[in-house]
């Protein structure tokens, strides 16, 4: 029973150390900030001014002074400091009992009674206040028992002990926090601090701060993965190599459009490589003071020897690795050439730098140095171009998996085949759109036509159910939307249509949909019917109404930009030839003449216009022969506001040109769109047209 009494004791003692133990480890502990030591000195400092200057006599004039003080005798005595200021007592009774003597009764800090002095006076010499005093008493008949006692003090301190004292601490106060400031500056910690301005602000991975980032994280981007997975091989096994003598090499330049997953892919080998990493952008190297680009660089690549073998990875180097002297730039000393001198050096100069391998990023390749792109600083460039339908297949594969409530009947190849041209960023924020809009809905899963809301709304924008728009006006959205549809519908080398909509979306009042073909190079046809399709709203407009508007806006814009492009860079024009003026290496971005002359400029132009009159002309004469086929796509849309590929078929048949596309499965949603019939808001724009994302052409 004893031993049981015992255990019992011990247990609760047991309990009594969990509980403290938990109570301690639940109390908020206080984390010391030097600031703190900072805002104790500023209150001090004000505390004791405040002290110093609140129990300090009243100053006041001369003539105050004679004419009230001394005009009421109201002095008890006066006292003379340091011969330049005369200190003023009252007599206790008028102080107490006058009311003009209530703001110096008592003293503000201790409350206490005011023994004086009251006030002060300055004085130029003590004779000629003798003097005045005395004739200040003759005019006001002061009897020789009136007349008021003068104390003379000798001493040259005038603001006695109190002041001395406050600029003691005044002076102590600065002296530390001035020791404190340039403690904290030339110590260690971040790189920011004044004296490390010039280190390396490079973010270091090693075996203690392990990337979880591997290379099946990566989806859609087999060709570059199997680039930076020799290099990843040689940091491993570097024998298999050396014993051949190959060298690895120096740098590699992920070279691609924004959002393809060139920061992934370098994430992903600094976590298969298992060797230090050091992660910074190219903006980092850049600051206000001279020479800090150029000393950020030399103590990067210090740190980089010391843990070598390891890998730096510069983003967005361009911020540092433009061409010198194409800057628009008209400083003499430019600090991000000199930084950049300082990188050629770095990477490929006399100094041995093995074992270090760069990695960079970027998507504007074509303004780089070319000594940055030599062989021996960065031997390959590897491009991360957008992803194809296979590759879009392996990026969604990756970002539905976070996606724990997903319809099992997802077709993953469906949902790549109505995403051409979204990079591995659009997918992964197609697939959170998605996602937003079920909840939105507050459905339980996601299903396919979450998907398919989510691309109109990435590529359309949102829906404005609540635009006001005029019947009128919205008859002329509706021919718009169908001349479009038409032309697309019956020419050749049109893209295929997936739907019209006339509801608002975005900054548009109407829509048309498209899913252009994956194609690596485009032809003279091909670019001719595009235009003829994107005419083909304002060409309705005109056949049907008898007028045109400005509806055709970013139409117009698409097919110039098409034209000038087919005639002055691609050379499609016959009369201009096999010419073209494009410079890849954007070193005419900052020409202020043109790359031909006037002569040809006037040439191009009328090309130009030429092209566009013919598809005008051919556009025009489509809708005219289809004309009761253009009315009743319109009757149509303005019925339903939102129309399908079948729902062209009921009107103009198969399409006559219909090959083995990929994209000819249907995207009919499984729900209708809402028709609400739009109700507030102006524009003047009556339609843009929503294609996918750009694709190389």
């Amino acid at each position: 029973m004893a031993d049981n009494q015992e255990y019992n004791s011990g247990g609760d003692k047991r309990d009594d150390k969990n509980a403290f133990d938990k109570l301690k480890q639940n109390t908020p502990k206080f984390n010391f900030n030097i600031y703190w030591i900072y805002g104790i000195i500023i209150m001090a400092i004000i505390a004791v001014n405040f002290f110093v200057n609140s129990n300090k006599p009243k100053e006041i004039s001369w003539k105050q002074f004679s004419s009230d003080i001394i005009a009421n005798k109201d002095i008890d005595h006066l006292k003379i400091v340091a011969k330049s200021q005369v200190h003023i007592y009252i007599k206790k009774d008028r102080l107490n009992n006058e009311n003009r003597y209530k703001d110096v009764r008592i003293k503000p800090i201790s409350g206490a009674p005011n023994e004086g002095p009251h006030y002060f006076v300055n004085i130029g010499d003590i004779e000629t206040f003798n003097k005045e005093l005395a004739e200040t008493e003759a005019k006001y008949n002061y009897s020789d028992a009136d007349k008021v006692d003068i104390i003379y003090d000798n001493n040259t301190e005038a603001n006695s002990w109190d002041t001395l004292l406050w600029w003691a601490i005044i002076i102590t106060s600065f002296i530390i926090l001035w020791s404190v400031v340039m403690k904290r500056m030339g110590g260690g910690g971040a790189g920011g601090q004044i004296f490390n301005i010039g280190k390396s602000r490079a973010q270091l991975f090693d075996k203690d701060l392990n990337v979880k980032v591997t290379f099946n994280d990566v989806a859609g981007l087999e060709e570059a993965k199997v680039e930076v997975m020799e290099i990843v091989d040689f940091l491993k096994t570097p024998k298999k190599y050396t014993s051949l003598g190959a060298k690895i090499p120096r740098g590699a330049l992920l070279v691609g459009p924004p959002g393809t997953g060139k920061t992934l892919l370098a994430k992903a080998v600094a976590g298969e490589a298992q060797v230090p990493f050091f992660s910074l952008s190219g903006s980092d190297f850049v600051e206000m003071f001279v020479g800090v680009g150029a000393s950020r660089v030399r103590d990067l690549f210090r740190q980089a020897k010391e843990k070598a073998p390891c890998i730096i990875f510069i983003d967005e180097i361009d911020a540092i690795g433009r061409a010198r002297g194409k800057s628009p730039s008209f400083s003499a000393n430019d600090e991000r050439e000199s930084t950049l001198n300082q990188l050629l050096t770095e990477m490929d100069g006399f100094a041995s730098n093995s074992g270090v391998i760069i990695l960079a990023a970027t998507n504007r390749a074509d303004v780089l140095d070319r000594a940055l792109l030599r062989p021996g600083r960065f031997d390959r460039q590897i491009y991360v171009e957008l992803p194809d339908l296979n590759g879009r297949m392996e990026i969604f594969k990756v970002h539905l998996k976070p996606l724990t409530k997903l319809d099992p009947n997802i077709d993953i190849s469906f949902l790549s085949r109505q995403t051409p041209g979204f990079s591995g960023a659009d997918i992964a924020n197609l697939c959170n759109e998605a996602a937003l809009i079920a909840a939105r809905k507050n459905k339980t899963q996601i299903d396919k036509q979450d998907f398919l809301d989510a691309v109109d709304r990435i590529i359309g924008g949102l829906e404005k159910k609540n635009k006001l728009v005029t019947q009128k006006e919205k008859n002329v959205i509706a021919y718009h939307e169908s001349g479009h549809a038409t032309v697309s519908w019956l020419l050749e080398h049109a893209s295929p249509l997936v739907k019209v909509s006339i509801v608002p979306r975005g900054n548009s009042l109407g829509a048309a949909w498209y899913l252009p073909e994956e194609r690596q190079i485009t032809t003279k046809e091909q670019i001719f019917d595009e235009i003829c399709a994107a005419l083909g709203g304002r060409a309705a407009e005109e056949v049907v109404f008898g007028t045109i508007s400005t509806g055709a806006l970013s139409d117009l814009e698409k097919i110039t930009k098409q034209a000038y492009a087919s005639v002055s860079i691609f050379g499609l024009n016959d009369k201009i030839g096999n010419v073209s003026f494009y410079d890849s290496s954007g070193s005419s971005d900052y020409n202020f003449t043109k790359p031909y002359s006037e002569k040809t400029a006037q040439i191009i132009d009328e090309e130009v216009k030429k092209m566009i009159d013919e598809a005008y002309d051919k556009t025009k004469k489509l809708l005219l022969d289809n004309r009761e086929k253009l009315d009743s796509l319109a009757k149509t849309l303005l019925e339903k506001e939102v129309i399908f590929k079948e729902d062209l078929e009921l009107i103009f048949g198969k399409r006559q040109y219909e090959t083995d596309s990929i994209y000819n499965d249907s995207v009919k949603p499984t729900e209708p769109v809402s028709t609400a019939v739009p109700s507030n808001g102006q524009t003047t724009v009556a339609d843009t047209e929503v294609v996918s994302p750009t694709v190389k052409s």
